[in-house]
């Protein structure tokens, strides 16, 4: 679920349920925390859920009184873009969506993407990077630096098998 914590006087918390996950092809088993884009929306992955049960890419829009809108705006698991993601999301300039797949990809060990909003809100996947042997897993969120490379970090794969520091250029 996602939920708002709100402090009221005297130093007490509010949580208000803002959506559960679980109905039909909604995402499912959020781990990653949201990011907020210019407008107040949310944006987060998870693990489950989407049309191929592999995980999702989703947004969650504030309407009115206080309720919010879920959209799936890719489902992952419909063959190499990758497949449950652990990771939060990150914007670029453009307002393009950064993140990492824990598995799935050409080689089944996860992938770096990025989602581009397209026509009639449609958002479009590429697959930057797949990993390998090399590094794989990846379950940690993705940095830029100043140049526009992305960094990150694999639970698997290395010279011990204990993961990975990797650079993403464009």
């Amino acid at each position: 679920m996602v939920f708002k914590l709100t402090v009221k006087s005297g130093g007490t918390w509010t949580e208000k349920v803002v959506h559960g996950f679980g109905k039909g092809k909604d995402a499912v088993n959020p781990y990653a925390s949201l990011v907020f884009d210019g407008h107040g929306n949310l944006y987060g992955t998870t693990y489950q859920g989407g049309t191929y049960n592999a995980g999702a890419v989703y947004e969650l829009t504030a309407g009115v009184g206080g309720t919010w809108t879920e959209k799936v705006l890719h489902s992952f698991g419909k063959g190499t873009d990758g497949d449950n993601s652990y990771a939060n999301l990150i914007f670029d300039t453009a307002g393009n969506l950064y993140g990492t797949t824990a598995g799935g990809g050409t080689l089944g060990a996860g992938t770096a993407f990025k989602l581009s909003p397209g026509a009639a809100g449609k958002w479009n996947e590429t697959v930057l990077y797949n990993f390998n042997q090399r590094g794989n897993a990846p379950e940690a969120s993705l940095i830029f630096d100043a140049s526009g490379n992305l960094y990150g970090t694999t639970t698997g794969g290395g010279t011990y098998g204990g993961g990975t520091v990797f650079e993403v250029t464009p």
